[in-house]
């Protein structure tokens, strides 16, 4: 078992993908992940127990952490294990729903890059297991207060 986690990690750990940095940091492997390079990678508006909120191309809530500030994330070691980064090798583009010019990326420490909505660099929960899970929405961790983002790339009220 220690050989599947080690790929898991490397084939996660160089900034490749989305999927492949949320399963290689997530416990349980989730089936909406499909751990190859996104080529195209989006975020989008999807309706949600707690309202509409900013997700992936498959429906996955992606969440701000308020300890990042400027764009920047803060988020490194088991914080990335427990809040996965959204990362992407190529362009991020709006979805329905989602505002192109809240659009952007950020390099993290490692060099990969992490897409950001608003001023905010985007992650999953590792508790989330499929689409439309919100279970990090008004969760603190790791110094701060984590949340859902809205369309307009402000904290979800839900």
């Amino acid at each position: 078992m220690g050989t599947v986690a080690v790929s898991l990690v490397i084939a996660g750990g160089g900034g490749h993908s989305i999927e492949g940095a949320a399963m290689a940091a997530s416990s349980t492997p989730d089936e909406t992940l499909s751990g190859m390079p996104d080529p195209n990678p989006s975020v989008r508006v999807g309706d949600t127990g707690i309202g509409k909120i900013i997700v992936d191309a498959q429906g996955r809530t992606l969440y701000l952490f308020e300890k990042d500030t400027g764009g920047k994330s803060t988020c490194y070691g088991e914080c990335a294990k427990e809040w996965p980064p959204y990362l992407t090798t190529d362009a991020p583009r709006a979805g329905e729903g989602a505002k192109a010019d809240l659009i952007s990326t950020t390099t993290r420490d490692d060099g990969s890059k992490q897409v950001v909505y608003g001023k905010w660099p985007l992650y999953y929960y590792h508790d989330d297991k499929k689409a439309g899970d919100t279970t990090g929405h008004d969760k603190e961790e790791f110094g701060a207060e984590w949340y859902a983002l809205t369309a307009a790339g402000m904290k979800a009220s839900g």
